[in-house]
């Protein structure tokens, strides 16, 4: 069988300050070590495009991987009518220095839009973009160049929430990835592009916790190193949040993007329903919600009766997806 060609699209971040989750570079690790996924490149967006861009290189250097090519993407937001540009959310400038290995002068060899095009008109039905981060770069691209619509394998988005499940009171109603560039997120998903959405509703039931960093350490694997120390920095994080974490001591957070990789591997880790998918925006607090509804519905919201283009996550086999992330990582070394 042949691999998954794959185009990862991440808003990477160190790990070490708020807005730096460190799953995207967990989700870079497990494409890196899985036999089944030809990565065909990185591309980065938002806030600080070209430092994330520094910061992947200097992952996929770490795990032995420098064939692939990384190219920066858009900082702002698609409108630029929502904060973005250089704030460093989440990336301290040491993620470009060069004594971590990146020389700051590099010449890229292209930007990330023009690199999504070229590769998924060039490849037809072969390419699938895996988008971690807010829509921007994937929503131009459309723009751009709106054949790659049809020529795309498929998109799979970790994004959004749409609340259909046991655990949708609890879910915040507005997802970051989302609501960072709402605008982008709407084209894409309207686009009648095929989507996977793993939305919040899956991905907050995907935990790693103090024990996975263990193991993690346990392998001896440089990159496996560096993932457990980004993690327990941002445990640190998360402690200065929530108190009642920091009393308890029982720090975790969520697998969200590794998931949404996780996908190419076992598809079966998930249970989906064809769902069309709209986002809610204007510039008050609560925008950029996602609300999903079956296509056999949206007649009667004068939706009309349109194809749903979005195969939403309802639900997920947190077990599996666990020793799968841990099998990957760790016994490939």
């Amino acid at each position: 069988m042949s691999a998954n060609r794959i185009i990862i699209d991440t808003d990477i971040g160190t790990g070490t300050v708020l807005g730096g989750d460190p799953d995207d570079a967990i989700a870079l690790a497990l494409a890196m070590n899985s036999p089944e996924i030809k990565l065909e490149g990185v591309t980065t967006v938002y806030r600080d495009a070209l430092p994330r861009a520094r910061f992947a290189k200097n992952i996929l250097k770490l795990g032995g991987r420098d064939d692939v090519d990384v190219y920066p993407g858009l900082s702002e937001t698609m409108l630029r009518n929502r904060p973005g540009g250089h704030t460093i959310d989440g990336l301290p400038w040491e993620a470009g220095r060069e004594d971590e290995g990146v020389d700051i002068g590099s010449e890229w060899k292209g930007h990330a839009v023009d690199f999504m095009i070229k590769t998924i008109m060039n490849n037809p039905g072969e390419i699938t973009l895996v988008a971690l981060g807010p829509l921007t770069n994937v929503a131009v691209a459309m723009v751009r160049e709106p054949r790659i619509i049809k020529n795309v394998k498929e998109i799979i988005l970790m994004g959004g929430a749409h609340r259909l499940g046991g655990n949708g009171a609890g879910l915040r109603p507005a997802e970051a990835n989302v609501k960072r560039d709402p605008e982008a997120a709407s084209v894409v998903f309207s686009s009648q592009a095929p989507i996977v959405m793993v939305g919040l509703d899956v991905t907050m039931k995907v935990g790693f916790t103090q024990n996975e960093c263990d193991l993690l350490r346990k392998s001896g694997n440089p990159l496996n190193e560096m993932l457990a120390n980004m993690v327990e920095q941002w445990f640190e994080v998360i402690r200065t949040k929530r108190p009642d974490i920091r009393q308890t001591g029982n720090d975790k957070t969520h697998m969200q993007d590794p998931l949404a990789v996780s996908l190419l591997l076992n598809r079966s880790l998930v249970t989906t329903r064809k769902m069309k998918v709209t986002v809610e925006y204007d510039h008050r607090a609560g925008t950029g919600q996602t609300v999903a509804i079956a296509p056999e519905e949206s007649i009667w919201l004068d939706l009309g009766n349109t194809r749903g283009n979005v195969e939403a996550c309802m639900d997920v086999d947190s077990e599996a997806f666990r020793e799968l992330l841990l099998e990957k990582l760790i016994c490939k070394i």
